[in-house]
């Protein structure tokens, strides 16, 4: 749909309002950031192994994944609006139940099961796509993960607070809460964007293949999935990188680990503002290189041993901006690459970019030690953005090629 009617709020004969767009975008990051700092007196509460209770994290970024490969299909089956009403209100449920357990095994259970909030994340992509051509789509997108992009360096700060106030359970009484607002909000305000396929579930499935063969959206998924996976590396490894090279505080470590966090906030305004008058491909391209130079810097500083907790941080930025840029438009350009199959694409891709970036973590994390300083993760994190680069351009020189062609 190129061009979409006014939006009213709360009146879901309308396209949905930019902040059911953002909350549905940024309930999964508050879901998955909240409770972090608790985890160590809820593994006392439990009376449980650390490790264990910690599967709360992991388990639940492998079940995004997991879930992100069924998501779509079943969307572009069954529509956007029903799979966002379920999946949000089996979230509900789920948090409940993560309330209301007193075993540390029944309450990984149900955290697992709030995984489905991943829908409206995943979704709220594809609501996007349905409504608009590729680069005002990228554009819109931008505006969304600008929006959300707060919940990560808010998020934490908040729980811990809540935590220590109120007990670990209170930061789960508040993503009830907004999961309630937001189970509101998408009945009130978001109506049905897609077309129903008209096919079954299983034929749905089988359309995988047609993503799966396209050089265009493995370059989209790639360049997305290796630009986050920078981000991804510093998150496996900058705290080590912190307490053990420049052996800061916890309070100071996090102070200094939302700096990526600002530049994702700038990046995605770069966005909003710019991708439907440069181009997608452009700014996924332009993304890769300030990641590259980000990086290049930090490494040059590094190598004249003037490197510091401000100059190592302070280039994260770089990644951050980088990101905001790469992803909102790679994203678009995945979605875009089969229109008919944008559900199907946003939850591949996003699986795609969920695990690349989960095993270029713990790459991260297996590569550090404290005779390696800080070198291994900024070399894992040069490589990410040199192989986001290759990505976006062989999708470049593809759609070159293609000029002319109705072909993917």
């Amino acid at each position: 749909m190129s061009n979409a009617a006014p939006v009213r709020f709360l009146d879901r004969a309308t396209p949905p309002h930019i902040s059911t767009l953002i909350l549905m975008a940024g309930m999964s990051a508050l879901v998955m950031n909240i409770f972090v700092p608790s985890l160590n007196a809820m593994a006392d509460w439990f009376q449980a192994d650390y490790g264990l209770v910690q599967l709360s994290v992991s388990g639940y970024l492998l079940m995004n994944a997991i879930l992100q490969i069924f998501i779509g299909p079943m969307s572009d089956k069954m529509g956007r609006r029903p799979i966002i009403l379920w999946g949000t209100a089996i979230f509900l449920l789920a948090t409940l139940g993560c309330l209301l357990a007193t075993d540390i095994y029944v309450f990984l259970m149900f955290r697992m099961a709030q995984a489905t909030i991943v829908v409206a994340m995943v979704l709220s992509r594809a609501v996007v796509r349905d409504l608009y051509p590729p680069d005002e789509a990228a554009s819109r997108i931008g505006y969304v993960t600008m929006g959300m992009s707060v919940v990560p360096m808010l998020a934490p700060v908040a729980g811990g607070a809540l935590a220590e106030a109120f007990g670990w359970q209170s930061n789960f009484w508040v993503m009830f809460l907004f999961g309630a607002a937001l189970l509101w909000l998408c009945w009130q305000d978001l109506g049905e964007t897609a077309a129903k396929s008209g096919l079954t579930l299983g034929q749905q499935f089988r359309e995988y293949p047609e993503l799966l063969t396209s050089p265009r959206f493995w370059g989209y998924a790639l360049a997305c999935a290796f630009s986050s996976g920078a981000f991804f590396s510093y998150v496996g490894g900058a705290s080590f990188v912190g307490s053990e090279v420049f052996n800061l505080s916890p309070t100071v470590l996090g102070l200094y680990f939302g700096a990526p966090a600002v530049g994702y906030f700038l990046g995605n305004w770069v966005s909003g503002t710019y991708s439907a008058r440069v181009g997608i491909n452009r700014m996924i391209l332009w993304g890769g290189f300030i990641i590259l130079v980000g990086m290049a810097l930090s490494m040059m500083i590094f190598a004249l041993d003037m490197g510091s907790a401000l100059t190592f941080f302070g280039f994260m930025t770089f990644v951050g901006f980088g990101n905001g840029m790469t992803i909102p438009n790679a994203t678009a350009g995945a979605l875009s690459v089969r229109p008919h199959l944008a559900g199907t694409a946003s939850g591949l891709a996003g699986a795609i970019m969920l695990l690349g970036g989960a095993a270029m973590s713990s790459l991260a994390g297996a590569l550090l030690a404290p005779e390696t300083g800080a070198w291994p993760l900024l070399w894992l994190m040069l490589l990410s953005a040199v192989t986001s680069i290759m990505a976006i351009l062989l999708v470049i020189r593809r759609e070159k090629r293609l000029a002319g062609l109705d072909l993917a």
